[in-house]
C-alpha cells in the first residue's frame, strides 16, 4: 500500500488493534532499564525486509522498488553486514539481485523494517513496539511478528511494552534525548488515553530517555501520521539536521517551519541548546507523483558511511551531500537513486533497522 495514499484495511480495524494498549498494566519484560544507542554508534549489522508485493505496490512500480531495495542493501553491505528477511517465494529473485547478502526466510507483509522491526537497546534487548499497521491503515498480521522474530534471530531478549509506535517515530542522541512527533505517538489510533508524561515515563524505562523534544508533526496526511525520521535527525549529541519543505503546495510546507522553531528553542537532556542544520528539499525530481517523498533527511548512518538519496536536482543533491559530509566527518557519504521507494512515500531509513555492536 502506498504510504502517502492509503486506505483503511478491512482486515485491520483500529478497534481490534488497540485492545490492551493503554498505560495501565504495562507488560515490559523486566525491571531493568535499557538504553537505545545513537544510530552512528558501531553496528553489528543492518536488518532489512525484501517484501514488496504487487498487491501493495502495483505491477508497474514493483520491479523498480525491488531494484531500489537491492541497491540500498548492496550499498550498506560495502560497510557492514546486511541480514535481509525474504519470503520463501522470493528467495531466487533476492539471490539474483543481492548476491552475497545474507537472506533469512520469514513471513512478511511489506518492506518497512524501520517500523516493523524491533528497536535494539544496550544490554542484550530489543523492544517490540507492537506494530499495528500505522494505526490500522494496512494489513499487518505477518509484520506484527517481525520484531519478535528478529530479536530471536539476533539472540537478544524481546522487551515488551503496551506502547504502540514505530521505529521511524523515534530519533535519539544516545545520551538521553529523543525527538518524537505528537501526531504519531499521541495519536488515538495508536495510544488512546496516553499522556505525554506517561509516554515519557515508558520511554525512560525502555530506551533510557530523559528528555523528549516533541514536534507537532501532521496527522492523517501520510500513512505514518508524520514520522520523525522525515523531519529531524541527530547528527551527534547537540546537533540536529532538520528538513525544510519549500513547496508552498506541500502539506509539509508549514509544519517543517514550525519544527525549526521548536528545535531552535529546545535544549537536550544535558541542557545544551541544539545546533540546528537545515536540509532543504529538492526543487525538481525525476518522478511527478503527489505521494513522492522528496526529502534528504531520511538518510541512514552505518559503519563508516551515510547512505542518502539523490533526486536528480544537481544543485540540491550536491548541497545535501556537502552538508552530510560536514556533519559526519570521517564517513563516506553515498547518494543513491531510490525513486521507486520514494514513490511509495518512503526512504532509505524507513527500509533499515540497525543492530548495535
Amino acid at each position: 500500500m502506498n504510504r502517502r495514499n492509503f486506505v483503511q484495511s478491512a482486515a485491520a480495524t483500529i478497534s481490534g488493534l488497540l485492545t490492551g494498549c493503554t498505560p495501565e498494566g504495562s507488560t515490559t519484560s523486566a525491571a531493568k532499564s535499557w538504553v537505545m544507542p545513537e544510530e552512528g554508534e558501531p553496528h553489528r549489522r543492518t536488518w532489512m525486509a525484501f517484501a514488496a508485493s504487487e498487491r501493495i505496490w502495483g505491477r508497474d512500480l514493483l520491479p523498480r522498488v525491488r531494484r531500489d531495495q537491492a541497491t540500498i542493501a548492496t550499498t550498506i553491505a560495502r560497510f557492514e553486514p546486511v541480514s535481509m528477511l525474504v519470503r520463501t517465494e522470493d528467495l531466487d529473485l533476492a539471490r539474483q539481485l543481492m548476491p552475497g547478502i545474507e537472506l533469512v526466510t520469514a513471513e512478511l507483509d511489506d518492506l518497512w523494517m524501520r517500523d516493523t522491526g524491533p528497536v535494539f537497546v544496550r544490554g542484550g534487548g530489543a523492544v517490540d513496539f507492537n506494530f499495528s499497521g500505522w494505526g490500522g491503515k494496512q494489513e499487518h498480521r505477518r509484520d506484527a511478528e517481525v520484531a519478535g522474530f528478529v530479536a530471536g534471530r539476533a539472540g537478544v531478549e524481546r522487551v515488551r511494552t503496551d506502547l504502540v509506535l514505530e521505529g521511524g517515530a523515534l530519533e535519539v542522541d544516545g545520551e538521553g534525548t529523543a525527538i518524537i512527533t505528537e501526531s504519531c505517538v499521541l495519536n488515538s489510533n495508536r495510544n488512546p488515553g496516553w499522556t505525554k508524561s506517561e509516554v515519557e515515563q515508558e520511554l525512560a524505562h525502555l530506551l533510557g530517555i530523559r528528555k523528549v523534544i516533541w514536534l507537532p508533526g501532521i496527522a492523517g496526511r501520510d500513512i505514518t501520521d508524520g514520522h520523525t525520521d522525515f523531519y529531524a535527525r541527530f547528527a551527534g549529541p547537540g546537533v540536529v539536521v532538520a528538513g525544510l519543505d519549500n513547496d508552498p503546495e506541500s502539506f509539509d510546507h508549514e509544519v517543517t517551519r514550525r519544527h525549526l522553531e521548536v528545535l531552535r528553542g529546545a535544549t537536550d537532556a544535558a541542557g545544551r541548546s541544539l545546533r540546528v542544520e537545515v536540509l532543504q528539499g529538492p526543487g525538481t525530481v525525476r518522478v511527478r507523483d503527489e505521494d513522492f517523498a522528496a526529502g534528504y533527511v531520511n538518510f541512514y548512518v552505518c559503519n563508516g558511511a551515510v547512505v542518502g538519496p539523490e533526486f536528480g536536482d544537481v544543485r540540491a543533491d550536491a548541497a545535501a551531500k556537502a552538508t552530510l559530509e560536514r556533519l559526519f566527518p570521517g564517513r563516506v557519504v553515498v547518494q543513491i537513486n531510490i525513486d521507486g521507494i520514494a514513490s511509495g512515500g518512503g526512504g532509505i531509513h524507513c527500509t533499515t533497522q540497525q543492530e548495535p555492536r
